[in-house]
């Protein structure tokens, strides 16, 4: 607890040296010694999402942060236009069930506060949301919104247990001019929105002139602030370009600003970025927010795949997180293209899982390893079984393999149907072998 008796937040209480049961769960997932979380917490260089409502009921406290394994998050929600309360439920089920770290419910249609509520409810894992689309849900027109009605929904949000938001505070007014030379302008709703609304009033944007009043929001119920990154890529022509950088620069400023009010922070960053340019655009953020987990859309490193943007970002995501992000978001098949149904969710989690366990490899993440050490053994020596235990999608693997082989027989078979059991390479091999091992005629007799 804080002096004044208010709950305090987990940054507050890392800060004052306290271990919390957050934290202690934090270090038992990771393998990690609890006065580890507790000082990297205390830095900001690592965040535990957990409002104090959702804390005290389902969740399942998560560690994002560098010293941490590599998270992924996946979006659920629906539209004006498609999905229900019932079909977001099923996603979440679904995103959860094979990996997801994290859950943002990005609804803009719909009864709003009905859905998020069934998903905190539901929920083992932290649920980020972006407050604007309920706020203009709630308006005719999008310069009708009022900086009121703004902190009036984070506070809504925040007491019904919303454990991070994105809080697209870093678009200035001064920066618009910036985006008029890109190919695709603002890809950012929210940071689409709020320019709108600043060229309407020829006014600043209220969410940075408010950020002290929605930090103080924050901090009551400990929810993290995901500072959003409005001027993101949202193609390879636009990555890396002045307004992406000029908003970078004020998201490190506003992540001070929300450290001197003990709320916790992470970074969004792009986006659509070229691969030859991902390392530097870690470096920079790492640099301007002092060392913040960063929170990465991919990135897609080529723009000419719809339909398999699954696949271009999770080569992005893979590289950033070698490189020092935190915390992926996952793109699914139908980034650009429509509203993901729930295996569109399930092939976007299972692209980033292979990104995020990849990235740890590469990042010598103690243990990371053991896992395609343990699996590459069982192939070798067709242990089915424990192939696929030790496969990030063990329901795919084995319908893969089972489905060209007679029922049953997979469990005896030292081939699959690629190779039969004469070219199996693995069973030649271990024939080889025994020849080797074998006494020099020992074989041959008479």
């Amino acid at each position: 607890m804080a002096g004044n008796g208010r709950a305090a937040t987990q940054l507050a209480l890392a800060r004052h040296g306290i271990v919390t049961d957050a934290m202690r769960r934090v270090a038992e997932r990771e393998g990690l010694a609890p006065e580890l979380i507790r000082s990297e917490a205390a830095r900001g260089r690592l965040i535990i999402p957990a409002n104090l409502h959702h804390l005290a009921s389902s969740l399942d406290p998560v560690g994002i942060g560098l010293v941490a394994s590599v998270k992924i998050n996946a979006n659920l929600g629906n539209s004006a236009v498609s999905s229900s309360g019932e079909e977001e439920l099923k996603k979440l089920h679904m995103a959860v069930h094979y990996g997801a770290d994290t859950v943002m419910d990005l609804s803009t249609g719909g009864d709003i506060p009905e859905i998020r509520k069934a998903i905190i409810a539901k929920s083992p894992v932290p649920v980020g949301t972006v407050p604007i689309y309920e706020a203009v849900a709630r308006v005719k027109r999008v310069e009708d919104l009022t900086p009121e009605l703004l902190l009036e929904v984070i506070e809504e949000q925040a007491e019904q247990g919303v454990d991070y938001m994105t809080i697209h505070a870093g678009i200035l007014y001064e920066y618009l001019p910036l985006v008029k030379s890109r190919i695709t302008g603002i890809v950012s709703r929210g940071g689409s929105l709020l320019a709108q609304w600043m060229a309407a009033h020829r006014a600043q944007n209220p969410l940075y002139e408010r950020f002290d009043d929605i930090s103080e929001i924050l901090r009551r119920h400990d929810v993290s602030y995901s500072l959003g990154d409005s001027l993101r890529p949202g193609c390879l022509a636009d990555a890396s370009d002045e307004a992406q950088l000029a908003e970078l620069k004020t998201l490190g400023e506003l992540t001070e600003r929300a450290w001197a009010s003990d709320v916790q922070v992470m970074i969004e960053g792009p986006g659509h970025v070229p691969m030859d340019q991902l390392e530097a655009n870690v470096k920079l953020q790492q640099r301007y927010c002092r060392e913040a987990p960063f929170y990465t859309l991919g990135p897609l490193v080529t723009d000419v795949a719809p339909g398999y943007d699954h696949i271009t970002s999770a080569i992005g995501a893979a590289m950033v997180g070698w490189h020092g992000a935190s915390l992926l978001c996952y793109v699914t098949p139908k980034e650009h293209l429509g509203l993901p149904n729930d295996e569109d969710v399930r092939q976007g989690v299972i692209a980033y899982k292979i990104a995020a366990h990849a990235a740890d490899v590469a990042r010598g993440r103690r243990g990371a390893r053991e896992r395609d050490d343990a699996l590459s053994r069982a192939r070798f020596t067709f242990d089915w079984e424990q192939q696929f235990a030790r496969s990030l999608d063990p329901e795919t693997a084995r319908r893969m393999h089972d489905e060209t082989l007679p029922d049953g027989f997979y469990k005896e078979a030292k081939f699959c149907s690629m190779c039969g059991p004469k070219f199996c390479s693995m069973r030649i091999t271990q024939t080889a072998e025994r020849l080797l091992d074998a006494p020099v005629g020992g074989s041959h007799g008479h």
